[in-house]
């Protein structure tokens, strides 16, 4: 063997080996010796983890949620042409996308081809400003006028 190759050989067998802490070393190198007696290990980063969500406290009657009472879930007074198709004088804007969304669906008033397309008998008509055709998106656009501003 070579002295090159022993040499080679040598670094790669201690840069290799598992390193004690009471055990120093000596390499060599183009540069020098340099010695690893003072050299301490680092300990190993710690991953972090998240951090548990604390249990609830549990209480002796079931959680009741509280209706919102704000934005779209407010009870508001309603047109009167609104107010017959849903049978209510008041109700939350949601309530009444529902009705009317129950309503077109046991009518079978959505394009087969296109459902995002809705068609409009007469009563919706009434709702929809005439509208023959309208796209599910403008429903909620359509009943505005019908929610009573209230301050």
């Amino acid at each position: 063997m070579s002295s090159v190759a022993a040499m080679v050989f040598r670094r790669c067998k201690s840069l290799l080996a598992p390193v004690s802490s009471s055990t120093s070393y000596v390499l060599s190198s183009s540069r020098g010796v340099v010695s690893t007696a003072g050299y301490t290990k680092k300990p190993a980063a710690k991953t972090k983890t998240k951090p548990k969500p604390k249990p609830k406290a549990k209480s002796d009657s079931p959680a009741k949620k509280t209706p919102r009472s704000t934005g779209i879930f407010k009870v508001t007074p309603v047109s009167p042409v609104l107010a017959q198709f849903l049978g209510t004088g008041e109700t939350t804007r949601t309530d009444a996308i529902k009705g009317i969304w129950t309503y077109i669906k046991s009518h079978d008033l959505q394009n087969p081809a296109d459902k995002r397309e809705i068609f409009c008998d007469e009563t919706l008509k009434l709702i929809f400003e005439g509208k023959d055709k309208v796209g599910f998106l403008e429903i909620s656009k359509l009943l505005s006028p019908h929610f009573v501003k209230t301050a």
